[in-house]
């Protein structure tokens, strides 16, 4: 695999991931000054977090589906290659959430795309071909339901919550780009109407979310989850020392 090839002509020490491998057990037992990671947004924040308690750089390498958190920091997102090059980069400080004792680079969504990913992922351990296909299709059937929350003791009805790490831009019901990663706040967003849709957004430094149900589908950086109520959210500023790429002189 080039990626690879490339990886180990730069000095890096690459491990190919076996199935059944743990990756948070394996990047904390590593003989590293520097941890990095190629996969999607799910895979980068289990190293990301395990760098954050190693107090050790971490390396994007975007090698995934969206791969939002190599876009929002600048990367190319279809030249893995070239993201390589952040091992002799300079170190950025970037902000992370958590909910509870996880955490997130990106966001956390409950509601509407949070099934969506749960039945994603139950089809596709069914070994299901169009698992994506099949839950996006159950998922448009219910897309006007609403789900009751508690956001810091407000009642809300809502078919989507979303917390971020840092701003988005939104466009109707899809993220657009963050323009900082170091701003210290979440965010929180709730879409209203159908036709036309107006977000409610507010910025905070923590946050709590509760739901009548015990527990509490979500999908944190595009990964499913399902965790107790009330969700606990903060923002943990420049918590994260990010390897880039130099900039062309």
């Amino acid at each position: 695999d080039e990626l690879r090839a490339a990886a180990i002509e730069l000095g890096v020490d690459v491990h190919f991931l076996a199935e059944g491998d743990d990756l948070v057990a394996l990047a904390r037992e590593a003989d590293a000054d520097v941890l990095g990671m190629a996969g999607g947004d799910g895979s980068l924040g289990a190293v990301a977090g395990v760098a954050i308690e190693r107090d050790l750089p971490f390396v994007c390498i975007p090698f995934g589906t969206r791969n939002h958190f190599a876009r929002d920091l600048g990367l190319d997102r279809d030249d893995p290659i070239g993201a390589l090059a952040a091992f002799a980069g300079v170190e950025r400080r970037v902000d992370v959430g958590y909910v509870g004792d996880r955490m997130f680079l990106n966001n956390v969504s409950l509601g509407l795309y949070a099934r969506l990913v749960h039945r994603r992922e139950h089809h596709r351990r069914r070994r299901d071909a169009l698992a994506r296909l099949r839950a996006l299709a159950l998922t448009v059937k219910d897309r006007r339901r609403r789900q009751r929350f508690t956001i810091d003791g407000e009642r809300v009805r809502a078919r989507l919550v979303l917390v971020a790490n840092n701003d988005y831009s939104l466009d109707l019901l899809s993220l657009g780009e963050r323009e900082r990663l170091d701003e210290g706040l979440l965010h929180l967003y709730v879409p209203h109407g159908f036709r036309r849709i107006t977000w409610d957004e507010r910025s905070c430094s923590e946050l709590e979310i509760g739901s009548p149900l015990l527990r509490i589908r979500t999908a944190i950086d595009g990964e499913p989850a399902d965790l107790d109520s009330p969700l606990q959210f903060r923002c943990e500023p420049g918590a994260l020392r990010v390897l880039v790429p130099r900039a062309p002189e």
